[in-house]
């Protein structure tokens, strides 16, 4: 049986910056809190605890006094920025510069008094982040169905979370567009009497997996999905996965994996969300070829 790691899973840059800035820290220091779960993997974040780092609640701010917090990946809203400077915190941010630019794009539109939907998961920590650069006042939305929660009479901006997938945004910018003509009772899109703006703000580098992923899903008789539980960006590639093949199994360790799964297989894939480690799934790898070894 040939077990093969997906030469295009793993890290994204964004997380690879974060982790690399952390190390850093963490070998001048030995010390460093991360303000909520560096990354959705807790084999990463405890090998990472194992090196000095310790993960943080916005609660435990006041109590900080002898080392650094990192601002992670997703992000936080100008308040966490804010509350860190009254309390004499040193801030190391590591926040992506996808996400960043988003904050940015978010912001120039509600100083124009915008509408601003994203499109994306309301307690995920990447929009909690966005939505704070307005001030609390952006509607967050997941579905089509959702767009009915709209005033359509406003000026609108839609954007993303980087992390969520294409097809869906699309569908929500059509339906915006179509209910804001039937609205307006316009024939075209160009006749508006609202100005509306789609940004696709969707991470190329994620959203690029979507076929390299469904090409190796279809080449493998079964396909192991790492990723941790807490994930968004792991779901959304495990559905792509499965959509392919339904011999698609998600694990988040070596622990979960089940003997049964390999019978009369010729070939297994590994693949792994954008923040799951190499190292993972290296070390899965050499577990699946132990369970067949011990099978055989």
């Amino acid at each position: 049986m040939k077990v093969t790691v997906d030469p295009n899973s793993g890290f994204c840059w964004g997380v690879v910056r974060t982790i690399e800035i952390a190390e850093q820290e963490l070998r001048e220091s030995k010390k460093l809190y991360s303000l909520g779960d560096i990354i959705h993997n807790p084999l990463e974040i405890e090998r990472l605890g194992e090196e000095g780092l310790k993960t943080i609640s916005h609660a435990d701010l006041e109590n900080i006094k002898d080392a650094k917090v990192l601002i992670r990946a997703h992000g936080e809203p100008p308040e966490t920025y804010r509350r860190a400077k009254e309390l004499g915190i040193e801030l190391i941010d590591a926040t992506c510069p996808v996400v960043t630019k988003v904050q940015e794009r978010i912001r120039k539109f509600y100083d124009k008094e915008y509408q601003i939907v994203i499109f994306g998961k309301k307690d995920h920590a990447e929009v909690i982040g966005l939505v704070g650069h307005t001030n609390g006042t952006a509607i967050v939305i997941k579905s089509v169905e959702e767009v009915s929660k709209l005033d359509l009479t406003r000026n609108t901006v839609l954007f993303s979370q980087t992390t969520m997938d294409k097809a869906t945004f699309y569908a929500i910018r059509d339906e915006i567009r179509s209910k804001i003509k039937a609205e307006f009772e316009v024939g075209t899109f160009e006749e508006m009497a609202i100005d509306f703006h789609a940004k696709d703000t969707i991470c190329g580098q994620v959203s690029g997996r979507d076929k390299k992923l469904r090409e190796f899903s279809r080449s493998n008789d079964v396909l192991i999905f790492v990723a941790g539980k807490k994930s968004s960006n792991g779901k959304v590639l495990f559905e792509i996965a499965r959509e392919e093949n339904p011999r698609t199994y998600f694990v988040e360790d070596e622990n979960e994996l089940q003997p049964e799964w390999f019978e009369n297989v010729e070939t297994v894939g590994i693949s792994g969300a954008t923040s799951t480690p190499q190292w993972l799934m290296e070390r899965i790898k050499s577990s699946i070829e132990e369970i067949v070894h011990v099978r055989a």
